[in-house]
């Protein structure tokens, strides 16, 4: 049942790595690292597709004031304190939600006890081999839960990162197995977002592990967006069927969401200059290394062939993780800009975005759309690259107000 990734896909269509590498990632290879963001630097603005194939959505700017409703957040709670880097949530039919923290490998559920949530461990997944940025990455609740009650998560493991599943029986976790394995391991640029999408295939974001060329090469599965089945197959209509690739030409995406029109989105670091918000589609090819943002903003390079990202920010007031849809936006978790991004969507593209709680809450990793309506948004600040507060790491909850 579970398999390792180990013939080469075709696809046609389709910090401290040592201290000083952590070091350089603030200016020259951006990875997670801290910055004194100016909140008042600019908003992302929309780009447009470049050599897309025909019938590609290609999203315009339009105001804000246009979109379905744009909420206001304000936090109105905290759902728990004192965890260790909380990086997955997923809620589970009942209404609990597991939670998967980074550097202690350990899988928590969270159960409503009146105006407060309990927070127990229901387990660890032993695989995890948790450094700088990789460990227990992001976690997704099968869609067949109430008979099969699997989890299944992403693993920074010894020599690979990997998809696993493991069996919620009661409040015990039972051991992991690997459902889909090979997937290149570095200490920065691990991706570990998964989601289901509602065909009931799992999606992957990988990262390209700070080696640059794995992205555009279709013969690895880093700096991909994957496709598969529950056990770990490559899914039906895939570009190439042999193959578990989506998309392709990506840094390191750690934030995927679906929207009421079943698009997927991604959040993605840049290196130096641009972040991205993609619209991820079927065998595009989103152009890292060769182009970092839009077309337009690498004067000289050849982009026939690239997608390019609806919306791009400057790397300093985002650094973006989690990434939700909610009340008409898509919601930003902001790292190394320190804040919660909302982008309003429309029929025709995007609005203008807007941030919230710049530096009030540190870096935040997680954004996560609850059965109530709220969001659930983690800090970050105790992943060695932030300054943690009594109550860190945090899960707040955010009110959307209309």
């Amino acid at each position: 049942m579970s398999k390792a990734h180990s013939s080469a896909p075709r696809i046609l269509a389709a910090a401290a790595l040592a201290a000083a590498l952590l070091l350089a990632g603030c200016g020259t290879d951006q990875s997670e690292s801290t910055s004194d963001a100016d909140p008042s630097a600019t908003a992302p603005t929309s780009g447009q597709t470049s050599g897309q194939p025909s019938g590609a959505a290609t999203p315009e700017p339009s105001d804000a004031s246009s979109a379905r409703g744009p909420a206001r957040p304000s936090v109105t709670g905290t759902i728990a304190t004192g965890l260790e880097v909380p990086w997955g949530i997923a809620f589970l039919p009942d209404g609990s939600a597991v939670v998967t923290e980074r550097d202690s490998a350990r899988v928590l559920r969270l159960v409503a006890k009146g105006g407060t949530w309990d927070v127990s461990e229901i387990g660890t997944i032993d695989a995890a081999d948790p450094a700088v940025e990789g460990g227990l990455l992001g976690v997704a609740t099968s869609p067949d839960f109430d008979s099969d009650r699997l989890l299944y998560f992403y693993v920074t493991a010894a020599d690979d990162n990997r998809i696993m599943r493991a069996e919620l029986n009661g409040d015990d976790l039972g051991p992991a197995e690997p459902v889909l394995a090979g997937i290149p391991k570095g200490s920065v640029h691990d991706g570990g977002r998964i989601l289901f999408g509602s065909d009931g295939y799992l999606y992957a974001s990988t990262g390209e592990t700070g080696e640059r060329d794995l992205a555009q090469d279709r013969d690895s599965l880093g700096g991909k967006i994957l496709r598969i089945t529950p056990d770990g197959d490559p899914a039906p209509g895939n570009p190439d069927p042999d193959s578990p690739v989506w998309s392709w030409g990506h840094r390191n995406v750690q934030g995927l969401a679906w929207d009421d029109e079943q698009r997927l989105w991604a959040s993605e670091f840049g290196d130096s200059t641009w972040d991205e918000l993609n619209l991820v589609e079927k065998g595009r090819n989103y152009g890292w290394p060769g182009l970092e943002g839009r077309a337009a903003d690498n004067p000289g390079v050849p982009a026939e062939g690239f997608t390019d990202p609806v919306a791009v920010w400057s790397t300093d007031v985002a650094s973006p993780s989690g990434l939700a849809w909610a009340e008409g936006s898509l919601w930003l978790g902001a790292l190394r800009g320190t804040r919660l991004w909302q982008v309003p969507v429309t029929a025709d593209g995007v609005g203008r975005a807007k941030s919230h709680f710049v530096g009030d809450y540190g870096r935040l990793r997680t954004v996560a759309s609850a059965p109530d309506g709220t969001l659930w948004v983690t800090t970050s600040n105790r992943d060695g690259r932030g300054t943690p507060s009594s109550q860190d790491d945090r899960i707040l909850q955010v009110t959307l107000d209309r």
